[in-house]
């Protein structure tokens, strides 16, 4: 393809909306779109050349636009990203991707018949210190890995069990669908497929109809496993990922901001075992997450590569978070497109 810089239509113009646009290379954000075209003004006016409407049917038949990035709630992210694909638009469309796995395996099949290329907005992968954590396990010096254990957790805020949600229309379910796909995400990132699902999701404390804690644990075919558990039950705002292997160990705390500094340990195993050699990074300015996925993305898109995670990782997450709710008793969007 032409080497000129990609042109994108950011879909979605809130918070989320709003990190992508500052992620993208100057002069590369063609259309800001929102069904609130005062909030897609005020957007696309910070950024010279952007322009903003209400009307996605106008963005798609624009031939300029060379990719979307969908960033609405989780009810729209999969007719949008099904609506781009078929308009042969390369498509970025944030976690979890749709309301269940259904959806997304429909985006699949139009993305097949374009070709073009559709990530998963999971962007804690392109963290510091979880690439850090990263090139420590491609090195091999963890050994085989033996389990992970990770924790992720917030404590809501006064009135949100009655936002968007907390509504499984909008939301397809609670925590787990929210910030549970992304460490069922990393999760596989590091220990592959895992076709042994238990745990279970619950509502403790907040009045509404979706679970705000779930516990999991997922095995691979050889017998490692990944113990998660997420919350928004959790008062103070905490993320933690441990990786276990039989030769050495990797933990990544915090994410910034109010999850605290982000920081990654490695403890290795002596010979004579006893307290391990510990080296630490730390991470204190920040995270430039989304712009590396946005780099990595446009790669996709210029190499004609599979994108990871793309919709074989989105696919298989949302099977997991079905399989929790549907044994916790929750109902499973059916929703199709």
């Amino acid at each position: 393809m032409s080497s000129a810089p990609l042109k994108f239509a950011i879909v979605g113009c809130g918070l989320i909306g709003k990190k992508r646009a500052a992620a993208l290379p100057v002069g590369q954000l063609r259309y800001a779109c929102d069904l609130d075209l005062a909030r897609a003004t005020a957007l696309a006016q910070l950024y010279p050349g952007a322009k903003a409407t209400a009307d996605f049917a106008h963005v798609l038949a624009d031939p300029g636009v060379d990719a979307v990035i969908v960033a609405t709630l989780n009810g729209s992210l999969a007719p949008l990203s099904l609506a781009a694909a078929r308009a042969g638009k390369h498509v970025l469309v944030e976690k979890p991707g749709a309301l269940n796995a259904e959806q997304l395996r429909a985006v699949q099949t139009a993305a097949a018949v374009t070709g073009v290329r559709v990530r998963i907005g999971y962007n804690h992968r392109f963290h510091p210190a979880l690439q850090k954590a990263r090139e420590l396990f491609e090195s091999g010096v963890l050994g085989p890995m033996m389990f992970l254990r990770a924790r992720y957790g917030h404590g809501g805020r006064k009135g949100y069990d009655r936002e968007w949600r907390a509504d499984p229309k909008l939301s397809g379910g609670g925590e787990l669908i929210d910030q549970g796909v992304h460490l069922i995400d990393l999760a596989g990132w590091f220990m592959g497929d895992f076709p042994t699902i238990e745990g279970h999701a619950a509502t403790y404390f907040w009045d509404m109809a979706v679970d705000d804690n779930a516990f999991l644990s997922l095995r691979t075919s050889g017998g490692q496993t990944a113990w998660l558990q997420v919350s928004c039950t959790e008062w103070k705002n905490m993320f933690s990922l441990e990786l276990y292997g039989r030769d050495a160990k990797v933990s990544i705390d915090g994410l910034g901001g109010s999850y605290g500094p982000e920081r990654c340990t490695y403890y290795k195993m002596l010979p004579q075992m006893g307290p391990p050699e510990i080296t630490v990074w730390d991470y204190p300015a920040g995270d430039n997450s989304w712009a590396l996925e946005l780099a990595a993305f446009e790669s996709d898109i210029r190499q004609q590569r599979a994108p990871s995670p793309g919709l074989h990782e989105g696919i298989r997450t949302l099977e997991i978070v079905e399989h929790i709710y549907r044994t916790s008793g929750y109902p499973v969007s059916t929703a199709g497109l």
